[in-house]
């Protein structure tokens, strides 16, 4: 029997959705190891890396890091891991790293685990931080920093929101 064509994606989700979607992600009080796609859960498991940030097989990269940098940022963890990278082989690694390499393959590249809501093409949505700012209003915005100083110690949240350092 051949294989079914792929299922087709999802319509994107309208302002209005992911606008609920994002207020109700900040307010619910989910049991982080339930719902580790929760904001409780994500600051929950972030809280444990950061607390063994120190440890030498914990290493914590930032998103906007890769975007801001993305062949720095696979040089560095390269090196940070002790892999020996041959130099023609960068080119190759570093494209097929890019958001757009990896959404055109989602379906090969990323099976949704169980908890997370999302389906692959979802996961691959968009590429880029920031879409709360534009849609959340300015009072929303202060309740997810309320709710997350609640949640997560204040040095983390301080380095999880910052600006890429362009100097690496």
């Amino acid at each position: 029997m051949p294989p079914r064509p792929p299922a087709p994606p999802n319509p994107p989700a309208s302002r209005e959705t992911l606008h609920d979607t994002l207020v109700k992600w900040i307010a619910d009080d989910d049991d982080p190891r339930q719902s580790p796609d929760s904001l409780p859960g994500v600051l929950w498991h972030l809280s444990d890396a950061w607390a063994r940030r120190s440890e030498p097989n914990v290493l914590l990269v930032r998103y906007d890091d890769l975007l801001a940098d993305l062949e720095g940022q696979m040089r560095w963890l390269a090196a940070r891991l002790g892999i020996a990278v041959p130099e023609q082989a960068w080119p190759a690694l570093i494209q097929a790293a890019t958001f757009e390499h990896m959404r055109n393959r989602a379906d090969t590249l990323f099976e949704v685990p169980a908890g997370i809501s999302v389906d692959s093409a979802s996961f691959f949505r968009r590429g880029t931080s920031g879409a709360g700012r534009e849609i959340l209003s300015d009072e929303e915005i202060a309740a997810y920093h309320a709710r997350a100083a609640r949640l997560a110690p204040p040095d983390m949240l301080e380095w999880l929101h910052s600006a890429p350092d362009p100097a690496g």
